[in-house]
């Protein structure tokens, strides 16, 4: 397996981005410090338009909201509402109590709806191997399944695929009366490492019968606070197999690449697998690109 980048560009006005989602002609981007959910056109990757998720003027004043107040967006997905409605959930990672919150947004209307998220990240923190903080970085779905990726920073025990029944979880979080939990399954996968640093899972999504991901690398064992990046990856897990396949990305003359890729959706396979990959980066400054990568598998 081999993952090229094949071109990067900045992302102006739109601050550490966090997930990518492909609909038609659309690109849909997230911050983790972001109120707004940003449209961009999927070929040129030209701005269209901003959706306010939720008020936040004086937080966002400066452009980037505060770590303590920020709802952390990391994951989205493409889905079907309970309703038949399609459109795009959005997920806080869980690392802190204010980020347990999530929104629905129809594509029909693009009306943000929010979604309380802690009831299920609950059951999902209480399933966490011991000193470990929850901190989902990445979600997709398949047909029947949600799927939901715990990024932990320093371990190399620790990261897990949560699989979940998608119609039941949905049901729960659109039904406060609910008593019965969705059940989980829980998958560990080994990721590779570089200077002796774990990968974490940063984004996923679903496509050609293939669950692909990415994971990046950073020198520290902080969930909140950031380290040192070190690289990233992109491939594929199989989670019947429970198994992981993931190259590190590098530029067409092998030099290694260090951007943090945050998310990645799969803009067009090329051949019998080779994928072109759209990429977003976050420099934890406040900075974002979009990258498109060759990925054979």
């Amino acid at each position: 397996m081999t993952a090229t980048i094949l071109s990067e560009n900045p992302l102006a006005g739109l601050p550490s981005a966090s997930g990518v989602e492909i609909i038609g002609p659309v690109a849909y981007i997230i911050g983790d410090d972001s109120p707004v959910l940003y449209q961009l056109d999927a070929a040129t990757l030209a701005q269209t338009g901003r959706i306010a998720l939720f008020e936040a003027a004086a937080d966002f004043a400066s452009g980037r909201m505060p770590k303590p107040v920020k709802p952390d967006l990391e994951g989205m997905v493409a889905l079907t509402w309970p309703d038949g409605r399609p459109g795009l959930l959005l997920l806080g990672s869980g690392s802190q109590p204010n980020r347990a919150r999530g929104w629905f947004v129809p594509i029909e209307n693009l009306v943000p709806e929010a979604v309380d998220l802690a009831r299920l990240y609950a059951q999902l923190a209480a399933q966490l191997p011991a000193g470990v903080v929850l901190n989902l970085e990445a979600a997709a779905t398949t047909a029947t399944e949600l799927l939901l990726f715990q990024r932990t920073v320093g371990r190399t025990d620790a990261a897990l695929l949560f699989v979940l029944p998608l119609a039941e979880t949905l049901a729960f979080l659109t039904n406060a009366t609910a008593t019965n939990p969705p059940a989980v399954h829980q998958l560990v996968l080994e990721l590779p490492l570089i200077d002796g640093c774990p990968a974490g899972f940063s984004g996923a999504t679903f496509a050609d019968g293939r669950l692909f991901v990415s994971a990046s690398v950073e020198d520290t064992d902080d969930a909140v606070l950031d380290g040192t990046m070190l690289g990233s990856f992109v491939g594929v897990v199989d989670v019947a197999a429970g198994t992981a396949t993931l190259a590190r990305l590098a530029w067409a003359d092998g030099r290694p690449y260090f951007g943090k890729v945050e998310g990645l959706a799969v803009r067009r396979q090329l051949a019998d697998g080779h994928f072109e990959l759209l990429l977003v980066t976050d420099d934890d400054a406040g900075g974002s690109t979009a990258a498109t990568a060759h990925l054979v598998l």
